[in-house]
């Protein structure tokens, strides 16, 4: 088959700028709205020729330096990737030979500075590990680069994915709320979220240990999944405790995060997490599952998971949690209220097992001359670490921790095991698809009045179990602040979730952008490279 004619122009001049202008005019390229878009949306574009790989990156980097380094400075950007311009070239010049070079052909992502990249600076948000530079890509960076990526920044985090309120560090600083300047977007994952809620990228990479995909992700009007334990690798993850850290995506729709979830999920022979997927008796279903129907769906109300412990639920929070209970009822989804897990027993030493000190000594140690530390105690005695962090960081480099088969991670093993069983147990006692509580029982805090003890975030229940969940816009306060609503559901049933998030998100639409971070019109200059 003959090459297009304008490659072949391309490939005559031996310029790639010149090429990429062609393949521009050839497609007769006009205004295309980048704000608010979605995969689906962009990659129609390069099909009609409304869009290209470069404008639309050009377009993401504007749009970095005017509201992120200028305007209301959000600082969700550690760092940005010198090299995306030449990709997105390169990715124009392979579309137009052959089209999309996969499902997220030019799908610009956020990643969070603990997940390694290569040859580009990863410091998990610490100065203590500032200028260390990788000599691999994480398993997520290789799987989403070989969907036709692009890595187009790192993002801000709390110091070693350590505070979950904010996030803040001693490198970059501090990340504002797009929604108002002067409230926390969470933590740790929070300048994913930002950068995601203020159309700095298409999607975003977050970790989850406890709260830090979804929490963030509420925070800012965004979607964020946290997988089934196994389901995504962390092979490449500065780890906070390798028992319950996971690597999800964070969207502006639930569409796109399946869609990067399709591409994370998989077997990994680097990480023994994701063993257990060779031995289901198929993989599980994803984005095929999206727009399956909702008859006989069943979803419990979890009161557990917000009411009745020391944290009080805004009012506000509560109002809004019973719209979303409403509208999943006018879905025809059956709503039972209220459902409760029986309690679990925990053995206090099973608080021994691995954590952090046990997790970054091991990780730290295998880098070698690459990094300046190599204990939680170098770090710890540096003095190299946020004053947020100050309290756990003392308290998990004065534990002493036990590795894999001693009695502690038994014990830990046989909890997790017997809270998964226990949710089990309450989902099919009452016939459930899922159980739904609000991601985070308070309002964005004020950024200089945190309370941790209102912190108001709900940890334990798909931590400890492995299972799936994941936060959807639930709307806003009167005030403008945004509210998530959680989906969690069991073990591999990652789809039935998205499948209700979903249906839930269609419907309501909560979904709104910043004004602090309007669009903008941003027409790139021809440039020849």
């Amino acid at each position: 088959m003959p090459l297009p004619r304008v490659v072949v122009v391309c490939l005559l001049t031996f310029s790639l700028g010149l090429c990429v202008q062609a393949v521009a005019r050839s497609s007769g390229e006009r205004s295309f709205v980048v704000e608010e878009t979605t995969i689906a949306q962009v990659h129609t574009a390069f099909k009609t020729g409304t869009l290209t790989c470069r404008h639309l990156v050009d377009t993401y980097l504007a749009r970095i330096e005017r509201f992120d380094q200028e305007g209301p400075k959000l600082n969700a950007i550690a760092s940005i990737n010198p090299l995306a311009v030449e990709e997105a070239d390169r990715l124009d010049l392979l579309f137009a030979e052959q089209g999309l070079t996969g499902p997220l052909h030019c799908v610009p992502v956020i990643v969070k500075d603990n997940i390694e990249t290569l040859g580009w600076e990863t410091t998990a948000g610490s100065l203590a590990l500032k200028g260390f530079v990788p000599v691999r890509d994480a398993t997520a960076i290789v799987r989403l680069k070989a969907a036709g990526a692009i890595i187009l920044a790192k993002s801000n985090m709390a110091d070693l994915a350590l505070n979950a309120l904010t996030t803040v560090n001693l490198i970059h600083g501090r990340t504002k709320n797009p929604y108002a300047l002067d409230r926390v977007p969470a933590g740790s994952s929070g300048g994913t979220a930002a950068a995601i809620a203020a159309n700095f990228g298409l999607v975003g990479l977050g970790t989850d240990t406890g709260n830090s995909v979804r929490g963030p992700a509420a925070h800012a009007s965004i979607v964020g999944i946290r997988p089934t334990m196994g389901l995504t690798s962390r092979t490449g993850m500065v780890p906070l405790d390798v028992l319950s850290d996971v690597i999800g995506p964070m969207a502006r729709t639930v569409e796109d995060a399946a869609a990067v979830l399709e591409v994370l999920a998989g077997w990994d022979e680097t990480d023994p997490a994701t063993d257990v997927l060779r031995q289901l008796p198929a993989a599980p279903q994803i984005e095929a599952t999206l727009t399956d129907g909702l008859e006989g769906m069943r979803v419990g109300v979890l009161r557990q998971a917000f009411q009745g412990g020391p944290l009080k639920t805004d009012k506000q929070v509560e109002k809004i949690f019973e719209r979303a209970l409403a509208d999943l009822d006018s879905l025809e989804v059956k709503v039972v209220d209220s459902v409760a897990i029986d309690r679990v027993a925990s053995s206090p030493i099973a608080e021994r097992c691995r954590g952090l000190k046990y997790d970054l000594n091991e990780y730290l140690a295998s880098q070698g001359s690459r990094v300046s530390v190599h204990t939680l105690a170098e770090i710890v005695s540096s003095r190299r670490y946020d004053p947020s962090i100050q309290e756990d960081i003392l308290a998990m480099q004065a534990v002493d921790p036990q590795g894999p088969g001693s009695e502690a991670c038994d014990a830990n093993a046989a909890y997790r095991t017997a809270f998964a069983a226990a949710i089990v147990a309450m989902m099919e006692k009452h016939r459930l698809d899922a159980v739904v509580y609000p991601t985070w029982s308070q309002l964005p805090q004020l950024t200089y009045q945190i309370v941790s003890q209102e912190a108001g975030q709900s940890l334990r229940f798909s931590t400890a179990s492995g299972f799936p969940a994941i936060s959807v816009p639930m709307g806003f306060s009167v005030e403008g602040l945004p509210v998530g609503l959680s989906f969690m559901g069991r073990a591999w049933a990652d789809g039935r979730v998205l499948q209700l998030s979903y249906a839930y998100e269609q419907a309501t639409r909560h979904r709104r952008p910043p004004v602090l971070a309007p669009p903008i019109r941003y027409n790139p200059a021809p440039s020849i490279h």
